[in-house]
């Protein structure tokens, strides 16, 4: 509990307390007026201070103003112990979605806490700390174990282990060393680091995370639009009803009856009336429950950047998906070695590698890592490079050529026709064919997984678009289980392919776009739901996307999804709630049916269970 939540809970118990002995005291007139206006006032004093302070600001009609109205009135026709109790119970209540916000609030607050207080600078053998902000871009930056890492950069010296849970939601650390990227907010658990800066602290990961979160709140949902129109009117609607309540039985009474007018009754059962009709249950528990949706959801590593947008992602019956990056790693790896008879994967490979070690190309570069051993550059001379086609060099007393089919065939080399699919690397030694090597994209873990969870989750169809060739866009295709394929893609394509699927789908339909490079940026936007993979994801998609998914991986999606429309029912089931005892509560009252006790609960009882059940927005189990 809060400070602020101590003192409510403090002045509850007093109140309670005070009137419990007052109601046992056998006391009239003024004295019983003036001990039971002590527990009162210990309880309710702020309550009336916000009444006025609102009749004075032009903000009458809210549940403070009801409030006020309700217990002074039953103060003032003698129900001293029904006018204290209903404020007591209702800051009860409050005190209940206090805890209840407070709790929904603890994860975005966890969040919150990867904001780096400063940077280590090393100058003259000495580490100062200066604000992130003051970093050049550029800089070389020192960060200790159990620091948070201040700004995105690579390592250029040391390794460690960090722990990304806050940005990710995953609980294992993971191993980072030198060459890697890191990103800001997460926390150096081992080794020191000296990481050269990528980002300044304005364009770094933490900073986009900690803006994308702050604003979430701004993006109202549907439902919650409707409460703010809905309590607009509802609340003067009920004050005026109150009020003809008040007034026009007795009168009815007093000039065309000839009956005693019972003003005292009357007014008694519109003061209940107005306790019954103070919105709270709805107007605290809807957004309370977007609020812990959008917690829940980002303890697992997704960032919604508002409630509309988890409520449409509840609705998403289209989810299309780039390939690069966002179905597959976008890192090319070595896939699969077919050696001639005779030589080995290892003696392939390693020839390979050996032959290709002076080219800074991506496909090089994956030789060289697959070999995972030391290169003796003393062992490779005569280097050349033919443009488009491959290298050849003397490794270690050997002609030994690598590249691709077109190579081959330049070297009248007869080669291997691979049976999967990939990018080629064919090797000949000596002018003789020895085998071929595939480098293809790999495919994410949870991909298939990820396929499988949607159309469990609704999804009427999954479509995948991209720009490379055919042959390996419907391989991947095939092997993760999407419905649609469209390859040899431009980013316009995408956009149009995008704008077809949106005429096609129903008008309560939403069709989400999955991508990852700033390609995708047009496509993001032109979705009705726009996902960005935010690890390696770039600056500009993360930018036009509506929710990110801080790993990187696509089986968050059908989470986000499952959690979205669990909030969903939540609120829905708020709504009913609420609105039903509502009405029978005051159709009840109006008609003498429920006194003040019966109001506290229609009031207060169903804030609590709306608030309770709000809470169930904050935890989701996979």
């Amino acid at each position: 509990m809060s400070k602020k939540q101590k003192q409510t809970l403090v002045r509850i118990l007093s109140s309670f307390a005070l009137l419990v002995v007052f109601s046992l005291l056998k006391v009239d007139g003024y004295l019983k007026l003036v001990l039971f206006l002590i527990p009162y006032i210990i309880i309710g004093y702020d309550i009336i201070k916000k009444a006025v302070w609102g009749i004075f600001h032009g903000e009458i009609f809210d549940e403070n103003f009801l409030m006020a109205v309700a217990t002074i009135g039953a103060i003032i026709v003698g129900d001293y112990a029904e006018g204290t109790a209903v404020m007591l119970f209702y800051q009860v209540g409050e005190l209940f979605q206090s805890y209840a916000v407070g709790k929904s609030r603890k994860n975005i607050t966890d969040l919150m806490d990867i904001r780096p207080d400063y940077a280590n600078i090393e100058k003259d053998g000495e580490l100062i700390q200066v604000d992130p902000d003051e970093v050049e871009l550029g800089s070389v930056i020192v960060v200790q174990p159990g620091e948070k890492v201040p700004l995105d950069g690579v390592i250029e010296e040391g390794s460690s282990t960090l722990n990304t849970s806050a940005l990710t939601g995953e609980s294992l650390p993971r191993e980072a060393t030198i060459g890697d990227e890191v990103i800001s907010g997460c926390v150096n658990l081992s080794g020191v680091l000296r990481i050269r800066t990528t980002k300044e602290f304005g364009e770094s990961t933490v900073s986009k995370i900690l803006d994308l979160v702050e604003n979430s709140s701004m993006k109202k949902s549907k439902s919650e639009n409707f409460i703010t129109r809905f309590a607009k009117y509802y609340t003067p609607a009920v004050c005026g009803a109150a009020v003809l309540l008040a007034v026009i039985p007795p009168l009815v009474n007093l000039f065309i009856t000839g009956n005693d007018p019972m003003w005292t009754q009357w007014i008694t059962r519109a003061l209940t009336f107005l306790v019954i009709s103070c919105p709270c249950a709805l107007v605290i528990s809807i957004p309370l429950s977007f609020f812990g949706g959008i917690g829940g959801a980002s303890a697992k590593g997704i960032l919604v950047k508002g409630s509309n947008y988890l409520e449409a992602l509840s609705e998403a019956k289209y989810v299309v998906f780039d390939k690069t990056g966002t179905l597959t790693k976008g890192v090319f790896e070595v896939t699969h070695i077919e050696p001639v008879a005779g030589i080995t994967k290892e003696e392939l490979l390693e020839m390979a590698a050996y032959v290709e070690s002076y080219s800074n190309h991506p496909i090089s570069k994956s030789l060289k890592e697959a070999y995972g051993k030391a290169i003796d550059a003393s062992k490779v001379s005569d280097v050349e490079e033919i443009s488009g086609h491959g290298v050849k060099a003397l490794v270690n007393g050997k002609w030994v050529a690598a590249g691709n089919r077109k190579l081959m065939n330049k070297l009248q080399i007869l080669s291997a026709n691979p049976k999967k699919v990939g990018t080629e690397v064919h090797v000949a030694v000596n002018g003789e064919y020895a085998g071929y090597i595939l480098i293809s994209d790999v495919i994410k873990p949870n991909t298939k997984a990820a396929m499988r969870g949607l159309k469990e989750a609704g999804v009427k169809q999954t479509v995948m678009l991209t720009g490379d060739a055919k042959l390996v866009a419907d391989y991947v295709a095939n092997e993760i289980g999407v419905d649609v394929v469209k390859s040899e893609l431009l980013p316009a394509d995408k956009v149009t392919e995008v704008e077809k699927l949106l005429e096609k789908k129903d008008a309560k339909e939403k069709l989400a776009f999955v991508g990852d490079g700033i390609n995708d940026a047009p496509v993001l936007s032109r979705a009705d739901l726009g996902i960005a993979m935010g690890a390696l994801g770039s600056d500009a998609a993360i930018e036009a996307a509506d929710i990110v998914l801080m790993d990187d991986d696509p089986a968050k999606i059908a989470l986000a999804m499952k959690i979205s429309r669990k909030t969903i029912r939540i609120v829905h089931q708020n709504i009913v709630l609420a609105l039903a005892v509502k009405f029978v509560c005051l159709a009840l009252s109006a008609i003498g049916f429920l006194n003040m006790w019966w109001a506290i609960f229609a009031d207060v009882g169903v804030m609590i269970i709306a608030v309770l059940n709000a809470t169930r927005a904050l935890k989701y189990k996979d």
